[in-house]
């Protein structure tokens, strides 16, 4: 198994452990679907992977990507897909660029940016610490700083944004799962080297 497999597995398995408490926190500010929904998926991409073989990292993470988008409902599938779509593209490039390139693909498709209360509020930190050759843990500590920064924030995207201000106050469930991905990524990929 690839470190790039071992990570997408980790991913999942953290995503199915941590599902009820996603959508506990999707419940106040969203549609109470988060945990389950990605768990969903997640549980498909593991279940693909068990089903094909892969010539390259490319083409696995491509897989996810595909999966994520035909089986997650609401936002998440979308925007997960799209960072496992995008990050196939550049993992020949390393994995921080790969990330980077993912990143860089869920602002384009959920026209957000850092500071809207989304999942971007954990990867951007996150892929800037690995672009400047940071380790796993400042890499986590970055993304984690990420997450819980979203709990002041207004929502300018997704259904929180139609609370308004209600939506301060809550950690955001997307920067939440976002946080399990980068910090699955240190699991595996921190372990290799």
């Amino acid at each position: 198994m690839s470190d790039v497999e071992a990570w997408v597995r980790e991913f999942a398995r953290s995503v199915v452990a941590e599902a009820p408490r996603l959508t506990e926190l999707d419940s106040a500010i969203g549609d109470a679907d988060h945990g389950a929904n990605l768990s969903r998926g997640l549980t498909a991409v593991v279940a693909a992977l068990e089903d094909s073989s892969f010539p390259d990292d490319g083409a696995l993470l491509k897989k996810v990507g595909m999966v994520l988008v035909s089986t997650v409902g609401g936002a998440s599938g979308p925007l997960y897909g799209t960072f496992f779509l995008r990050a196939a593209g550049s993992i020949g490039d390393g994995f921080p660029a790969a990330f980077r390139a993912g990143v860089d693909g869920v602002a384009a498709r959920g026209k957000a940016a850092p500071g809207d209360k989304t999942m971007l509020d954990t990867l951007v930190p996150a892929a800037e610490a690995l672009a400047a050759g940071k380790d796993w843990a400042a890499v986590v500590d970055a993304a984690d700083a990420g997450r819980d920064a979203t709990i002041p924030l207004v929502a300018r995207k997704g259904r929180a944004s139609y609370l308004g201000e209600r939506s301060a106050g809550h950690l955001d469930p997307g920067a939440t799962s976002a946080a399990l991905l980068v910090t699955a990524a240190a699991v595996t990929l921190g372990a290799s080297g």
